[in-house]
């Protein structure tokens, strides 16, 4: 087999369309589903077994962890943006790729420019210091690449889910809070996470058909508290609160509806990813395509171009006005001294 690096293809409406109707598209949706159906009913710390390609995986996650914490963020009080170290830890991650790779078992070492390229590009953008749903797309991406190779099999989903994407979560919330990223794209498009879509899926499912929890039971904080150390959905719920001041009702109101019936909410997050990550050109514009995940749709026509290989569509969907990241807003409101004070005036939360 042949390999490439993978590569930016839909710059139109038309060549999402065919995007949308394509074998990549389908194979894509399918995995995630299947994904998701493996942890029905499944907690984070219910017992699963970890194959040989399941711990090269989080041998490479530990790893990129550890970049982080030797890369601290720098100087930056005067600004509430994005950190520029960031953009060191991006060009080590970009730079150990290879060879971290190359450590994995029975990997077709051709294949690694191609895998490299993917993990890379799931942490973040170097250039904007954000992260969204198109870089935690690139994660799934690199998973479906590495079952595609045989690294791990359909018997590994669960731990794919459970030990894996949890444990990618984990080390973009170190991220998130040590750089500073702003969110990707529109703030808040979903009403849900600032920065992620799939754990919401995910922990969806995690609950389908539990016996005990209640749709309000996310707007209670000792029972998210509880619950937060079996199920993403909770502690999704958990982090939210930690750094935002208002009701999920201001801040996260697809959360919020959604809890009104928790048993539906599995097929609302599924049509939702669907149209509002998949569907989206803002998103999928930065979709990458290699030999594992090919594009086979229309070649771009010279009016799709703009100067910067990039379509804009509407106003703040892709690369609008930076938007601070909430981590930045909730040092602001500890910092002694920095309260908003006048007559008449009072302090209204950042989100």
């Amino acid at each position: 087999m042949s390999f490439e690096i993978p590569g930016k293809r839909i710059l139109s409406s038309a060549q999402l369309a065919a995007f949308q109707s394509s074998v990549t598209y389908n194979t894509l949706v399918s995995y995630i589903e299947a994904l998701n159906a493996s942890v029905v009913g499944v907690k984070l710390t219910d017992p699963c077994s970890e194959s040989l390609g399941i711990k090269a995986i989080l041998h490479l996650l530990d790893r990129t962890e550890q970049l982080a914490r030797e890369t601290p963020p720098v100087e930056n009080k005067a600004s509430r943006f994005g950190n520029p170290a960031f953009r060191s830890f991006y060009d080590k991650v970009q730079q150990l790729a290879p060879s971290l790779h190359a450590d994995v078992p029975n990997l077709d070492q051709n294949a690694i420019p191609e895998l490299s390229t993917y993990f890379t590009q799931a942490w973040g953008n170097r250039e904007r210091i954000d992260y969204g749903s198109g870089m935690e797309l690139n994660f799934i991406c690199w998973l479906e690449c590495l079952e595609h190779l045989q690294i791990v099999a359909a018997s590994d989903h669960t731990a794919l889910i459970t030990r894996v994407f949890w444990r990618y979560i984990q080390i973009m919330r170190v991220l998130q809070s040590t750089y500073w990223l702003e969110p990707a794209g529109s703030h808040g498009v979903w009403g849900l996470d600032d920065y992620h879509f799939l754990p919401f899926l995910f922990g969806s499912a995690q609950l389908r058909g539990h016996k005990f929890v209640r749709p309000k039971a996310i707007h209670d904080h000792e029972i998210v508290d509880e619950l937060s150390k079996d199920y993403m959905y909770f502690s999704c719920i958990k982090f939210i609160n930690s750094i935002k001041t208002a009701s999920l009702r201001w801040h996260s109101p697809m959360l919020d509806d959604i809890s009104a019936n928790l048993g539906k909410s599995q097929l609302r997050h599924d049509k939702m990813y669907q149209a509002e990550v998949l569907g989206k050109l803002p998103v999928i514009q930065h979709f990458l395509f290699g030999s594992i995940l090919p594009y086979e749709g229309p070649p771009a026509s010279d009016e799709s171009h703009r100067g910067d290989g990039h379509v804009h569509e509407g106003w703040g969907d892709c690369c609008g006005i930076p938007v601070p990241s909430a981590f930045a807003a909730a040092q602001k409101e500890r910092e002694p001294g920095k309260g908003i004070e006048g007559p008449g005036i009072r302090p209204v939360p950042f989100d």
